[in-house]
């Protein structure tokens, strides 16, 4: 790896702990446009799951003081249930539909939400976060996007910042989890992973110390944007390949 090609990898991976310290969510969305031309497809799995597994696991420590298992077990049962479900699913269902329609609503919501300021939270009991569990658990199966219908339900639920958090990023860390083990079992953790894991931790970290700073600054509202504005780059990104094909 030339001078250029580490710059542009270590670049990427500080910018990806920024926005996971920031909003919680999207190291994915931020490294793999970079990654993906310089590191194999492979390799960028697999480094995203494993500083995914320090970012959000230090993340939920630093906002334990607003952590309630009893509101976050829910969205894990649920999930636990729809995660087998939609991955057994995958023969059956082409993965790049389904993309592109959670791309569209996902762009719906959040051009919505930024257009309106203020809305009335909705209110809802145990069965219902169990639902939005499962079909979180049923999406990640089928696509790999693990927390995108709970960070959206969080903010529809009107929680405040640190609650919304540390709801959707333990709901992503159980689903981190179970894809560390997998590709451990793969065989896609090579002695070169490890290397490039070990050079771009210290950036990672970096960033994601940078990003809780930035955080802290943030109020309530300023926090739902952030989520707003990563949602429409998320739901654009889900809808690129569509798009290009318009061209």
């Amino acid at each position: 790896m030339d001078i250029t090609v580490l710059g542009l990898f270590l670049l990427a991976s500080f910018i990806g702990g920024v926005t996971t310290g920031l909003a919680g969510f999207a190291l994915a969305l931020v490294v793999s446009g970079i990654w993906l031309h310089i590191i194999s497809p492979t390799q960028t799995v697999a480094l995203i799951v494993a500083y995914n597994l320090v970012t959000q696991s230090y993340a939920i420590w630093k906002l334990r003081h607003a952590l309630d298992w009893r509101r976050v077990a829910p969205f894990i049962v649920g999930g636990s249930v729809g995660v087998p479900i939609g991955t057994v699913a995958l023969t059956y269902v082409n993965p790049a539909y389904l993309r592109t329609g959670v791309g569209a609503l996902l762009l719906l919501y959040s051009i919505y939400g930024l257009a309106r300021p203020a809305f009335r939270p909705v209110q809802s009991g145990i069965s219902s976060d169990i639902g939005i569990g499962f079909f979180n658990g049923l999406l990640g199966g089928l696509t790999g996007l693990t927390g995108i219908i709970v960070t959206v339900w969080s903010q529809l639920r009107g929680w405040p910042k640190d609650v919304q958090r540390t709801v959707f990023q333990p709901v992503n860390l159980a689903a981190i989890v179970v894809s560390a083990v997998s590709l451990t079992i793969a065989g896609a953790v090579t002695a070169e992973t490890i290397k490039l894991y070990v050079v771009g931790l210290p950036a990672v970290l970096a960033g994601m110390w940078t990003g809780l700073k930035l955080y802290g600054k943030l109020d309530d509202a300023a926090f739902r944007k952030v989520l707003l504005l990563l949602l429409l780059v998320s739901g654009l990104a889900l809808m690129a390949p569509l798009l290009a094909t318009l061209e």
